[in-house]
């Protein structure tokens, strides 16, 4: 590709890993999708990858792709004014070179990085009880390290989910139930773990004997443990809303689209890959609340899901351009927070994905002007954002 002389479109880089078998990591199918969606609009899209990374002068290293050869071309490009993070694991984003990379971007006077990291479900839930318009829409939650934990918040809840803080996929999620007794004095509990598309169950008489098997399913690894939420259901499937939250051509937040997940049939989430399924959010709530009810709930949940991203932001004390949000819908009609990803997975319903690469790009188009606009040059002592 040569370098035009003339005034540099807007580029965005997305940045990933190296890979030794293939080219890079990362969904490729949706590195392509943003580079067709830039060439429709006039921005000039690529991929970069941590392990060739240097900016040097008015060039990059990175990877164009040839649509006529479906070919990958490695090659010098012209500097980024936009760094799209798509480090697909939070072990890559982690090691200390690939950390030293995006501190480089974030000091960079002239360069926006945007989602500079994963989130942390434990730390999200801190961001969101700092401000008073997003502590009511979260479930009681605490961090899970000793039976005392647990024991605590079961006599307030008669359900708690257990979910790993660095999760994905809903992947290690379990719950515990307790089991309606004649008499109040005694207690049984339930643990349910989710394995792939199906749930473990297993029943104990007391507490300590409900840990030992809950420490012994968690390892080393670190869990928050909270309230369960009843979700509204449909033929009697739970089910929760998907929420894309992207900034647009104006860098202000909007929503990109609303998705619904049912739950599958042995399943204790609504998770796709653990055998929950896509649905029409509209014709889910219908079938609960009926149609004028449904609109409002809708409404609110986009109206929650605005406040609620830009908290997670300003709490983050990063750039953000995107995340995806799981929000529940109780049985009274009431929005609950349960997650949020800064690295959403592809949406499958068609508009919300094409939403989703038009947002994208007409983002790093307003951040390009604001780019050419900065006065500041790069600095290895200016502070991170």
């Amino acid at each position: 590709m040569e370098l035009h002389e003339g005034p540099q479109k807007p580029t965005m880089a997305i940045l990933t890993y190296a890979d030794e078998n293939r080219v890079f990591r990362g969904n490729q199918e949706n590195f392509i999708d943003l580079i067709r969606t830039g060439e429709e609009k006039g921005v000039l899209v690529y991929v970069m990858t941590t392990s060739d990374f240097k900016l040097v002068g008015k060039k990059a290293i990175g990877y164009s792709y040839n649509f006529q050869t479906k070919k990958w071309k490695k090659q010098l490009l012209p500097l980024p004014h936009v760094i799209y993070n798509r480090i697909p694991y939070r072990k890559f984003e982690l090691l200390p070179e690939v950390q030293q990379v995006l501190q480089v971007c974030m000091r960079h006077g002239k360069i926006h990085l945007f989602n500079p990291t994963f989130f942390n479900k434990w730390t999200l839930f801190e961001w969101l009880n700092k401000s008073k318009h997003t502590q009511t829409l979260i479930p009681a939650t605490e961090k899970l390290t000793t039976s005392e934990d647990l024991e605590q918040l079961l006599q307030k809840h008669q359900n708690l989910y257990l979910k790993p803080i660095r999760g994905k996929a809903g992947k290690g999620i379990m719950k515990v139930s307790q089991i309606p007794e004649k008499t109040a004095k005694t207690r049984r509990y339930q643990l349910s773990i989710q394995n792939k598309t199906k749930s473990h169950i297993s029943r104990y008489s007391n507490v300590p004997q409900l840990w030992t098997q809950i420490r012994e399913a968690i390892g080393n690894k670190d869990y928050i443990i909270q309230q369960g939420i009843t979700l509204a259901n449909y033929k009697h499937r739970p089910f929760d809303l998907r929420v894309l939250v992207q900034k647009n051509n104006k860098g202000q937040w909007s929503i990109a689209g609303i998705g619904a997940r049912l739950a599958g049939k042995l399943s204790i989430t609504t998770h796709v890959p653990r055998g929950g399924s896509i649905d029409d959010p509209a014709k889910l709530l219908d079938a609960g609340f009926g149609p004028t009810v449904s609109k409002k709930i809708l409404r609110r949940a986009k109206k929650s899901a605005l406040i609620l991203a830009k908290q997670i932001e300003k709490a983050s004390q990063t750039m953000l351009g995107e995340m995806s949000m799981d929000l529940g819908v109780d049985t009274t009609g009431q929005i609950w927070f349960f997650e949020a990803n800064s690295k959403p997975m592809k949406f499958d319903e068609p508009h919300i994905r094409q939403k989703s690469l038009d947002n994208l790009i007409l983002y790093s188009v307003h951040l390009s002007k604001t780019a050419a606009k900065r006065k500041r040059t790069y600095s290895p002592s200016t502070k991170t954002r």
